[in-house]
């Protein structure tokens, strides 16, 4: 990750951010504006590459209309189960058509997703249909509770 332009803030350096967002098999909660300007919050499978979150969508989906309009975003990888910790950010997004596909299949494969799975098989039948969501990170805050936490919790 280029860190010369992305604002860090947080526990975390550089190179444990790129760490942590790697070895997350969790979805990125995206935060849009929708139609009429409202927050609109959704999860999405996503690809870290050279500074840049991949995510996948329908072009027909309300999701692109509405990066299209605004393409402002935040974003959040975290996990729900204690210890919290994770990053989360605002940036900018960008509707890439032609790696759309690419972008759906590689999902896939990182996310342990069979292609023989039902879910797979309805995915890939409209893949002509997808476009890819680049998103570039502009402020990144990290937070690890993990230390503060320890024996905080009581075996049920």
């Amino acid at each position: 990750m280029n860190f010369d332009q992305v604002k860090l803030r947080g526990c975390w350096s550089g190179a444990e951010i790129v760490a942590f967002i790697e070895s997350q098999l969790i979805p990125m909660r995206l935060a849009v504006h929708d139609s009429v300007g409202s927050p609109w919050v959704l999860s999405l499978w996503y690809l870290y590459e050279n500074g840049q979150f991949w995510c996948a969508t329908n072009r027909n989906a309300k999701l692109a209309s509405y990066l299209e309009a605004d393409p402002q975003c935040g974003f959040e990888i975290a996990g729900d189960a204690a210890p919290y910790r994770g990053m989360r950010g605002k940036g900018k997004t960008n509707l890439v058509p032609e790696r759309g596909g690419e972008i759906l299949t590689r999902l896939l494969d990182r996310y342990g997703i069979s292609k023989t799975s039902a879910l797979a098989k309805s995915l890939l039948a409209k893949v002509d249909q997808e476009v890819a969501i680049c998103l570039t990170p502009q402020r990144i805050s990290s937070w690890d509770f993990t230390s503060r936490m320890a024996g905080a919790h009581s075996a049920k």
